[in-house]
């Protein structure tokens, strides 16, 4: 008799998935009693394929076009750590910062391009602005990418069609 018990673990730092596995094996003897033996065996975190981002803090970044599947939670990435302030929740930021769409490789905005950075509160922004850029350091650039879910969902909202994953890359100004 084989029996199967798999839990999964959300992992702090990259949001990463580790997957733990564990079997309870159960045999048979030749004397009719039985033998149990527990296996475990750990996995390393998930990697995730953050699309490749190019150009120095400062300036407009380009980001290479992803080619594999999304990741289906948020997923935020510190390209260069900052050394100012941390984003606290529901602060306000200004920011520069372009976005991608993860299906076609497309620029939908970009701040850079109206050569204005933009200063909002972040209970103005999505969800996953909301929870991404918590933590984030003056000075630095992060990559984030915001599943449906926590971006425009299943109606999308102009540019950004429906169920699109959002990619941005980040780079904080100021917060307060």
């Amino acid at each position: 008799m084989e029996n199967r018990r798999f839990a999964l673990r959300t992992v702090a730092g990259l949001g990463a998935i580790t997957l733990t596995t564990s079997l309870l094996l159960t045999g048979c003897t030749t004397n009719g009693g039985s033998t149990t033996r527990k296996a475990t065996v750990t996995t390393e975190p998930a990697a995730v394929n953050f699309p490749a981002v190019t150009g120095s803090l400062g300036s407009a970044p380009t980001i290479v076009k992803p080619t594999d599947a999304p990741p289906t939670s948020l997923e935020s990435k510190d390209l260069v750590v900052g050394s100012g302030a941390s984003v606290a929740p529901g602060a306000t930021v200004t920011t520069h910062y372009v976005l991608m769409g993860w299906s076609n490789g497309a620029i939908i905005d970009s701040s850079w391009t109206r050569g204005t950075p933009l200063t909002i509160g972040l209970g103005q922004v999505i969800p996953g602005w909301q929870q991404g850029m918590v933590g984030m350091k003056v000075g630095g650039r992060r990559e984030l990418i915001i599943p449906p879910a926590l971006g425009y969902g299943a109606a999308g909202s102009g540019p950004v069609g429906p169920n699109e994953t959002l990619i941005f890359v980040v780079d904080l100004l100021a917060t307060k």
